[in-house]
C-alpha cells in the first residue's frame, strides 16, 4: 500500500515532466527520492513530506553513504532489473559525489513543496554538499583523437556518419543528445552555425553553436554523401532515415575506441576535451559558458576547471603578455 509521501513524490515527478526535463534527469529524481521515502516509512514510519526534518536528511545521507552501493534499492522490481549481485563493486562505499546528489535531488522536491505550500519549513535549508575533490576529467591528445579518426571505414555509411559526428562534437562542444537532433533546416553553412531550439538542449534555452572551416567542409561532405542513401530531415539519420539514438551511437564509439586500444573515452569526454582546449587556446570562461549551454559561469568553472601544472604552464607560454608584445 502506498503512503501519501511516496504520492508527493509522484506528483513531482509529473510537474518535473511538465516542466521539460530530461528524461534521464527525471530517472535520477525518482530513484534517490524513491529510496528516501522508503528509508523514511520503514526507518521512522514518516508517510508524509511534511513530517520529515533536518535530523531525518541528515541521518537518511549518513545511511547512503554507510549503507555500500546496491544494497538497498526503491523498490523489488529495480533489485531484479539490476542485478546487484553481479557487480563488482556491491558494497563498496558510496562516493561523497553520490550523496551529494542525492542531498540536491532532496533539495529539489522541497523547494518544489514550499513553492506549491505543501509544507510550512524546508528541512534542507541549511544543509550543504559534502566537501569533494572532484578527478579531473579524461583528456584525449592530439596523438589519440588523429588515431581514433584513422579507425573508421570512410566508406561505411554508419562510420562516415559516426566519424562526422566525431568530428563535430569535439569542434563545438554540444551534448550528443543535442548534436543527434539537429535538423538539416537548422544548419547554416554560410555562418557555420547550428541552430539548438529549446526543446533538444538540457537547459531548455536556443543556443547557437559554431564549428571550423575544416568543419564545414566534411559537413558538405557527408550531405552530398547523406543524400544518396537517405532524404531525412536529420542531419545524422540511420540509413532509413530515421532518428538516430543515443545509446547506437555510444555503443558504435566504444567499439572504435576498442579497435585502437582507447580506453575511458565516451561522446561527452569530447564535449570536456573541447571546453579544455578552449580554455587553452584563450577562450573565456564566460564565451565558453554560453557555448556550452550551461545555466551559469558557476556552473562551467565547477565542471571544468581543472587545469594541472603543465596546462597552466603551457597556456601560459602562448599567452605570456610580454612575449606577445616583443613578436609585434
Amino acid at each position: 500500500m502506498f503512503t501519501e509521501f511516496f504520492y508527493q513524490v509522484q506528483d513531482y515527478l509529473v510537474y518535473c515532466r511538465t516542466k521539460g526535463l530530461a528524461d534521464k534527469t527525471i530517472k535520477s529524481y525518482e530513484q534517490s527520492l524513491g529510496l528516501f521515502v522508503r528509508y523514511c516509512e520503514e526507518e521512522h514510519k514518516i508517510e508524509k513530506a511534511q513530517k520529515v526534518t533536518k535530523k531525518v536528511v541528515v541521518e537518511y545521507l549518513t545511511y547512503v553513504r554507510d549503507r555500500g552501493k546496491y544494497t538497498t534499492v526503491s523498490d523489488e522490481l529495480s533489485r531484479k532489473s539490476n542485478n546487484p549481485h553481479n557487480r563488482a563493486d556491491l558494497g563498496k562505499r558510496v562516493s561523497v559525489a553520490t550523496v551529494n546528489n542525492y542531498l540536491r535531488n532532496i533539495k529539489a522536491f522541497y523547494t518544489y513543496c514550499m513553492e506549491f505550500q505543501i509544507v510550512k519549513k524546508n528541512p534542507t535549508d541549511t544543509l550543504k554538499a559534502m566537501p569533494n575533490k572532484r578527478k579531473a576529467r579524461d583528456f584525449i591528445s592530439d596523438v589519440q583523437f588523429k588515431m581514433l579518426l584513422r579507425a573508421f571505414n570512410l566508406s561505411s555509411f554508419v562510420e562516415f556518419r559516426d566519424y562526422t559526428i566525431t568530428n563535430l562534437l569535439m569542434d563545438s562542444g554540444m551534448r550528443i543528445t543535442e548534436c543527434l537532433l539537429i535538423k538539416v533546416e537548422d544548419l547554416d553553412l554560410n555562418k557555420r552555425a547550428i541552430f539548438l531550439p529549446a526543446q533538444n538542449t538540457k537547459g531548455k534555452k536556443d543556443r547557437l553553436v559554431y564549428f571550423s572551416n575544416e568543419m564545414n567542409l566534411l559537413l558538405k561532405r557527408w550531405l552530398k554523401y547523406k543524400d544518396i542513401y537517405t532524404n531525412s530531415e536529420y542531419l545524422f539519420s540511420t540509413q532509413q532515415g530515421n532518428c538516430f539514438k543515443n545509446a547506437v551511437f555510444e555503443k558504435n564509439f566504444k567499439n572504435y575506441c576498442n579497435r585502437i586500444g582507447l580506453k575511458n573515452v565516451s561522446p561527452h569526454t569530447l564535449r570536456n576535451n573541447f571546453a579544455k582546449r578552449f580554455l587553452m587556446n584563450g577562450g573565456n570562461i564566460f564565451t565558453l559558458s554560453q557555448i556550452l549551454g550551461h545555466s551559469s559561469v558557476t556552473v562551467t568553472e565547477q565542471a571544468y576547471l581543472d587545469l594541472t601544472d603543465e596546462d597552466i604552464r603551457q597556456s601560459y607560454q602562448d599567452f605570456s603578455p610580454l612575449a606577445k608584445m616583443r613578436n609585434r
